[in-house]
């Protein structure tokens, strides 16, 4: 009898652990789910090695130590923090690299964020052959400190000014002066350029560290934008910035040339129109030619400019043209020998790679199908190998693939599908592979270049263990066609104890903006578990990418040109209607949310979708396509002056009068990406309509909304209003 009491205790106990229930607090506090990552794989020049640091718990010593790559035998501490001192203080090794030859260190510390890429820092550099540490500056914090290819010199931004440091010398070299806040910015991207065009430094040096390239902004009729910060002070405290808003004046940009030796500034001919955009410079593998993209304002015209650096004349040697818009990626690579470049563009519907000589004749379509690469990874010389990611296993999987610079030898190297990506050590002989699927944590594992599995890195094994503690859901795919005969994909993910007979409230959630997928094939380290914990309330969940999302071609990407909002409500809206006919859901309780370009959506389908939404949650959304940013903007709807009824016929605003369901607002007063004012706006609507809705501010707090238990708060909020009103 004892025998079998405890038996029957061992089975409650499994019983009761397989269904353990998950919370908010375990996703957005405590972290219970959080996956394992393969860290410290700071691969040195040779390729064959990689730097970490070292903790010794017994002596509190933390070094920076030397391994090998293939098998992880460590074989050397290069310096450890005991070392590293200035002035008897000593300088954390935590955010470290190495110069170019390797014989120096550059050590970032009291980071201070300023935009989604920029930060003030203070940095010092340790030598190791003299083993001394100086500060880079005493003279204020640096931004993007960047040394030279000889590794003896340093350039950075302070005060919108670019400077360099010679390490040698110990002498400060202050390259521009004309730097002033909010109006001129040498070297530093103007907000809108850090946040469209994905580039917030904006100066490189040339191959042999002879010369600094760099753009200067003149943003003195930029418009400013403010909001208040609450930071328990009589009054608050304001943040201004130039922020051009949708048909509003850019920056006037010009390209620069500083050469070390002689002192002298050159100026590079960019044309006589400035109301362009110049997204990236680029030296060549010539020390004076540069690179230069410049595109026109509507962003369906993008030249490749070659500048000669010593008298700033330019030459443009590649044209694209298109009828919507062009994307600005970093796939431009120069090949060594003077053997031309390799360039990325959608000109046949789909995103490939190009070969062309260095006087931009086309040498080679190097990649071609009805897929699109998603990511250029980049090119060994030594074997004209190059390595891509791309949607060739279909629009919600990723895939590695190698291909030789002729077009020939085309290799998958993921070895399943699902989500795949690789990190390169220098040289590509060898490779940090991650993948993943929808319902599979990532596994890190160490490739050779050829694609062999070398090692396991990390399998996530405490996280799936963890997993089995819980009944999950499976998140399953699904195709439907609309109305209209368009295909979509979507996933799915029922109630662990799912019953068919029975009908089930669903929750919506996408973003579909333009050039995204949330359809992925992929782990989703928070939204999974959020996903999970609605299924375990008794939810299904749904997501499906509609037409203007990723991985399916240009047309398809680029069919909401002119018109945002429009195809993408009705796709969604489709959605609805499709699962109401599912014998398992009740189609009087369908729901969405979505945040920032998924709140906009939100906000379109609880009015103009009014008669298949119960309730929307909208977090962080643009209410009106005037109040955002000109280069995100007009890239697909060009200047409200010109296309007023793209703007006007899709802003959530103006439909507020049609909401019948329940309706949470959300925003963070301290976003200075999408406003605070896109919500008050709303709000104003809401309120002059009299139509009923909830709204929750988070003071201070961007467009992330986060920090402390601020995630905690608004998951609780969201999870409390789908329960009430759902």
């Amino acid at each position: 009898m004892r025998k079998l009491l405890s038996a029957c205790a061992i089975i409650l106990s499994l019983t009761v652990a397989a269904q353990k229930t998950i919370t908010v607090e375990d996703i957005w506090t405590n972290y219970v789910f959080y996956p394992s990552a393969a860290g410290g794989f700071n691969a040195m020049k040779d390729g064959l090695h990689y730097t970490d640091i070292e903790d010794d718990t017994t002596t509190k010593v933390r070094s920076l130590v030397k391994y090998e790559l293939k098998t992880g035998k460590k074989i050397a501490t290069l310096v450890k923090d005991s070392q590293v001192k200035v002035n008897g203080k000593m300088i954390s090794l935590d955010a470290y690299s190495f110069s170019p030859d390797e014989s120096k260190l550059l050590l970032t510390t009291e980071s201070e964020h300023i935009y989604r890429r920029s930060a003030k820092t203070r940095n010092y550099v340790y030598d190791f052959k003299t083993e001394k540490t100086v500060e880079l500056s005493a003279n204020g914090k640096q931004m993007f400190p960047t040394f030279s290819p000889v590794g003896n010199k340093v350039a950075f931004v302070r005060d919108n000014n670019l400077f360099i440091k010679n390490l040698d010398t110990d002498q400060e070299t202050q390259v521009t002066r004309d730097g002033a806040d909010n109006k001129i910015k040498n070297g530093w991207a103007d907000w809108v350029y850090e946040e469209e065009f994905s580039k917030a430094d904006m100066f490189c040096w040339n191959a042999d560290g002879s010369k600094l390239a760099f753009v200067r902004f003149d943003e003195s009729r930029v418009r400013e934008y403010s909001f208040d910060t609450y930071n328990n002070h009589l009054y608050p405290d304001k943040v201004t910035f130039k922020y051009p808003k949708a048909g509003e004046d850019n920056s006037i940009v010009s390209v620069h040339v500083f050469d070390l030796a002689s002192g002298n500034t050159t100026t590079c001919d960019i044309g006589k129109e400035t109301d362009i955009y110049i997204p990236r410079i680029q030296w060549t593998t010539d020390k004076n030619t540069l690179s230069i993209q410049r595109m026109n304002r509507l962003q369906n015209k993008l030249e490749l400019l070659f500048a000669n650096v010593t008298d700033g004349s330019t030459k443009a040697v590649l044209t694209e043209d298109a009828q919507t818009y062009i994307d600005i990626t970093d796939d431009l690579t120069f090949l060594p020998g003077n053997k031309g470049f390799i360039w990325s563009s959608e000109k046949d519907n789909y995103n490939h790679l190009y070969h062309y000589d260095i006087n931009g004749k086309l040498v080679k379509q190097i990649t071609s199908g009805k897929w699109d690469i998603i990511e250029f990874k980049g090119f060994d010389d030594k074997t004209n190998t190059l390595y891509y990611v791309s949607t060739e296993q279909g629009p919600i999987n990723r895939d590695v693939y190698s291909i030789k610079l002729d077009g020939s030898a085309k290799k998958r190297l993921s070895p399943v599908d699902g989500t795949s990506d690789a990190e390169f050590s220098t040289g590509y002989k060898y490779y940090v592979s991650t993948y993943s699927n929808a319902n599979t944590p990532p596994v890190y594992e160490l490739h050779s270049a050829d694609g062999k599995l070398i090692k396991v890195l990390e399998d996530n094994a405490g996280l799936k263990s963890t997993m089995k503690e819980y009944k999950l859901s499976t998140k399953e795919f699904f195709k439907f066609k609309t109305s209209e005969g368009i295909e979509l994909n979507g996933w799915m993910m029922k109630p662990a104890n799912f019953d068919q007979s029975k009908k089930y409230p669903v929750y919506m959630f996408a973003y579909n903006g333009p050039g995204s997928n949330e359809c992925n094939n992929a782990w989703e380290t928070f939204d999974y578990w959020w996903h999970q914990l609605l299924c375990q309330e008794g939810y299904i969940v749904v997501c499906v990418d509609g037409r203007g999302t990723l991985g399916r071609g240009r047309e398809f990407k680029h069919s909401t040109y002119l018109q945002l909002g429009k195809l993408e409500t009705i796709d969604q809206i489709e959605v609805a209607k499709y699962l109401g006919t599912l014998s398992y859901v009740d189609k009087a309780r369908i729901g969405f949310q979505g945040w920032s370009f998924g709140g906009y959506m939100a906000s379109l389908l609880i009015s103009k979708g009014a008669d298949q939404f119960k309730m929307a949650i909208a977090v962080a959304p643009v209410t009106n396509w005037k109040f955002y940013d000109n280069i995100y903007t007009e890239r697909f709807l060009r200047k409200p002056q010109d296309n007023k009824s793209g703007y006007e016929d899709n802003s959530p605003v103006n439909f507020t009068d049609k909401i019948k369901g329940k309706f949470l607002l959300v925003h963070g007063s301290g976003d200075d990406n999408v406003h605070y004012q896109n919500s008050m706006e709303l709000a104003a609507a809401l309120v002059k309509n009299n139509i009923p809705f909830e709204f929750m501010t988070y003071p201070n707090k961007n467009h992330g909304i986060y920090g402390g238990y601020t995630r905690t708060h608004l998951y609780n909020k969201m999870l409390e209003f789908v329960k009430k009103n759902l």
